[in-house]
């Protein structure tokens, strides 16, 4: 059962003041939701190769192996975040791109 003072304190809200509320709270979260993604399309890829149908990034594994030999660490990142400028190797722009959505991607990496 619902106590009195429960009941009271609804009973004196002011209609348009809920409304109101409710209202600026709908636009607050419209306007965020816009800054988190700013074209609301969900779109992955910002940037790469817009011009294409799809996207896919073939390289050869005599390619890869090659690459991985050159590389001073013996490894190397290719890009899944899609915003790296040297895509499609990764430049560690998923740390930027985590940090502002709070996601958790990273690079495939591939090593010796």
């Amino acid at each position: 059962m619902i106590s009195d003072n429960i009941l009271n304190y609804f009973k004196d809200l002011d209609p348009v003041s809920v409304a109101l509320g409710v209202g600026i709270g709908a636009i607050l979260d419209y306007i965020v939701s816009l800054i988190i993604s700013p074209k609301g399309s969900g779109q992955i890829n910002p940037g790469i190769d817009k011009d294409s149908a799809k996207v896919a990034t073939m390289c050869p594994l005599k390619d890869i192996e090659d690459t991985v030999k050159k590389s001073d660490k013996g490894v190397v990142a290719y890009c899944r975040c899609w915003r790296s400028k040297k895509f499609p190797y990764c430049d560690g722009a998923h740390a930027a791109h985590n940090k502002k959505t709070g996601d958790n991607t990273g690079p495939l990496v591939i090593k010796k």
